[in-house]
């Protein structure tokens, strides 16, 4: 099973959470709020995004690239989490 078909509700409810904070940004703007409060509704939504696509990322790499029922060597495992912690840091 997919990783992404494994964790759909949780994948579905953190998109969610980011169309309302889209949401909120929008109406900001139409109501014409502070460009503070617009830059940290911005950011907030950034970040989101960010995190929803470090989880599908890492799914990723732990799923398709070494893949866990194809015995990978510990060289592979460990450059993987090497990988994966790597880009949780440029992400944030």
């Amino acid at each position: 099973m997919a990783h992404t078909t494994r964790d759909k509700e949780k994948l579905i409810a953190r998109v969610r959470r980011i169309k309302g904070q889209v949401a909120s940004l929008e109406q900001s703007l139409v109501e014409e709020h502070d460009c503070t409060a617009i830059l940290q509704l911005i950011a907030s939504c950034r970040g989101a995004i960010n995190g929803l696509m470090s989880v599908v990322v890492e799914g990723h790499i732990r799923e398709h690239v070494i893949d866990p029922d194809h015995n990978p060597s510990p060289q592979q495992t460990e450059a993987a989490e090497e990988l994966i912690a790597i880009l949780k840091t440029y992400m944030k």
